[in-house]
């Protein structure tokens, strides 16, 4: 390959060169910072375009590409120093949780080509979903509703639902399983005589 003949031209960044610089101050400053809070967080990535649920936690160090690609449902956590290079769309169904240090990678290259041309492709985490510590999500990867994917472990392709996924190349583990509390019956009985009563 020769990198001297890299170009990209066709790819469409989504957002004017003005925006990008704009964001690229404020997220490094703010978003992407140590300073805790995640109210002002949510605020600053709906003001650049970001679609970002009710609830949301979101932890210091967060990194994000492009907020105008990103789409994060209900009640999902984005732990610290999580990155999403959503150079394609990134959407994030709600209850789904990324660990520190996950990492969502969109783009890749062609390494056929001489030119070594930019590829990107979209992540989708259908919701009820768990990236563990240092896990990355390849360019294209579906984690379909409930899936799980280890502590730095590589998922790419189609992860099937309600499955515990690991190792490099997310091969799959186990089925999981949803643990139900247990019951006090006792405040149960009480709880359910208030509702007779």
């Amino acid at each position: 390959m020769r990198l001297d003949r890299f170009s990209n031209p066709e790819f469409d960044r989504g957002a004017s060169r003005a925006k990008e610089a704009a964001w690229t101050v404020v997220s490094g400053v703010l978003v992407a910072s140590w300073i805790p809070g995640t109210g002002w967080r949510r605020t600053i990535l709906r003001a650049f375009g970001a679609e970002i649920g009710d609830g949301v936690v979101i932890k210091p160090g967060l990194r994000v590409k492009f907020p105008w690609r990103l789409k994060v449902g209900d009640h999902v956590w984005l732990g610290e120093d999580v990155w999403i290079d959503n150079l394609a769309q990134v959407t994030i169904g709600g209850h789904s949780c990324l660990s520190q240090g996950a990492y969502l990678c969109t783009g890749s290259h062609d390494w056929a080509d001489p030119r070594f041309s930019l590829q990107t492709r979209p992540i989708v985490l259908e919701g009820e979903c768990w990236v563990g510590a240092r896990a990355c999500l390849a360019p294209g990867t579906v984690m379909e509703r409930g899936a799980v994917l280890t502590m730095a472990a590589v998922g790419t392709g189609r992860l099937s639902g309600w499955t515990i996924h690991g190792g490099y190349d997310g091969a799959v583990h186990r089925p999981r399983m949803e643990r139900r509390p247990a019951l006090n019956t006792a405040a149960t009985a009480a709880d359910t005589a208030g509702l007779t009563a």
